[in-house]
């Protein structure tokens, strides 16, 4: 895992497939690790879990203070600012995960993609069966956003600020004629904002949180420059 020859899951003709033997893996190094002490003056840690070394020849670009955990693969030109990233991820070429993010054990991110300021990606270890949250190339996922239980966001996605996406939460495609509702998984290319509909409870009727999907990033516009303007160009922000 530490060096990407095996994923916790990975991509196959009929999707994301779940390898839960990895996963029973990381498991059982837990169990046998024995907890150490590192001291860092002025700093001391007390923990069971070795750190990733070597950026220079992983070539990654690694800021003070990111912390990967052995365990977790970096693909080539990735930069990690003051970020966190946990054992079993697995995050590929070019990608930047931007300060204060963190990249659960076991999620999948994908290359050429952006996690902004402040975005938490959720990780799963056990259920064994159960699939981590996957982020395909090429997404953008704004500042403060929260993509958990195994949620998958396709190729190219744009999540704007503050997005939170879980299996429940309701992702309801609001850029045509009729409202089109689904959960778990954001389709490619899709610009997507926070919003809120109108449910009934015993108190009364109250805003639940859900996503909606404004339009799709347009095919015209050059990839990199997308990433910032995509949601510029539905007149929300970044």
């Amino acid at each position: 895992m530490d060096k990407g020859r095996l994923r916790t899951a990975a991509p196959s003709e009929n999707g994301w497939v779940v390898n839960e033997w990895v996963k029973q893996a990381i498991l059982l190094y837990f169990g046998i690790q024995q907890m150490q002490t590192w001291d860092l003056a002025p700093f001391e840690f007390y923990d069971k879990m070795l750190l990733k070394k070597n950026y220079k020849e992983l070539g990654v670009r690694a800021v003070p203070h990111a912390v990967a955990r052995y365990g977790a693969f970096l693909g080539k030109n990735v930069v990690l600012m003051p970020s966190y990233v946990n054992i079993g991820a697995y995050v590929d070429e070019g990608t930047m995960i931007d300060t204060w993010a963190t990249v659960g054990s076991c999620a999948q991110i994908g290359k050429g993609v952006h996690l902004s300021g402040g975005v938490g990606i959720g990780g799963v270890l056990e259920p064994l069966q159960a699939t981590p949250v996957i982020i395909e190339d090429g997404c953008f996922i704004g500042s403060r956003c929260i993509v958990v239980e195994g949620v998958v966001v396709e190729k190219e996605a744009v999540l704007g600020a503050n997005v939170v996406l879980t299996q429940s939460t309701k992702i309801i495609d609001v850029s045509g004629d009729a409202p089109i509702e689904m959960k778990g998984r954001v389709p490619a290319r899709s610009v997507v904002i926070p919003g809120s509909y109108t449910k009934k409870f015993p108190a009364g009727e109250f805003g639940v949180g859900c996503a909606l999907i404004i339009g799709k990033r347009k095919p015209s516009t050059d990839l990199k420059t997308s990433l910032n303007d995509a949601l510029r160009d539905f007149n929300v922000s970044v």
